[in-house]
């Protein structure tokens, strides 16, 4: 695993006897791009770290409509899997992988004794669930406060940041993320493509604004 992942690059500020037992006690695991890592109401045995690749946790209702909630990438843990592990409870979201991703998996019964024993591993925990509550805040201010277009804009570039111009996302999946239609931005990307900003592709999109 050290060699293929660094986790002292990834997670950084660790006391080295805690990366000792991550590599001991922690489970590799591969996961291709849209298949699904966690399920509403599945029992979390186990924290998770992503290594690679990128997570998409979503909020879903009883008719199966997905809200988006936030990204993980490398170098972050799932604040869900953090918490519903600590306290033995079942999943709330659901989690798809984005892209092909790789991440590490630490039984619950570690979970207790590292924030006892490894003062950076309280302040690693902290810190996630801190980001991610900020993160739902900015969601919910996006929402509430920015027009479609001006999010779609925010989306594509942060999705051009992770993954480069060439961006595989469907319209309906765009839409998801953004709690939107598939009509609305379907019309929204080819105003874009109009202006010059894209080109739209079968499932995918070429972001070509400078």
């Amino acid at each position: 695993m050290q060699e293929q992942y660094n986790i002292r690059q990834l997670f950084p500020g660790l006391e080295e006897k805690l990366y000792q037992e991550m590599e001991t006690h922690g489970e590799i695991r591969h996961i291709a791009a849209g298949d699904t890592l966690l399920r509403k109401g599945q029992t979390i045995r186990s924290t998770m770290l992503i290594l690679d690749g990128i997570v998409k946790l979503y909020q879903e209702d009883e008719d199966g409509s997905e809200f988006f909630m936030y990204d993980i990438e490398p170098g972050e843990a799932c604040a869900v899997s953090m918490v519903c592990s600590y306290r033995q409870e079942n999943s709330q979201v659901l989690a798809k992988a984005l892209t092909d991703a790789t991440y590490m998996m630490i039984p619950n019964q570690y979970m207790d004794e590292w924030l006892a024993k490894y003062k950076s591993w309280h302040y690693f925990v902290i810190r996630t669930w801190r980001t991610r509550y900020e993160g739902l805040l900015n969601t919910i201010n996006d929402i509430a406060f920015k027009n479609m277009d001006e999010r779609l804009l925010l989306y594509i570039e942060g999705q051009v940041k992770k993954m480069g111009r060439h961006i595989k996302l469907t319209h309906q999946e765009i839409a998801t993320d953004l709690n939107s239609s598939r009509e609305v931005i379907s019309r929204l990307m080819k105003k874009m493509e109009k202006n010059g900003w894209l080109i739209i592709n079968r499932n995918s999109f070429e972001w070509i604004k400078p």
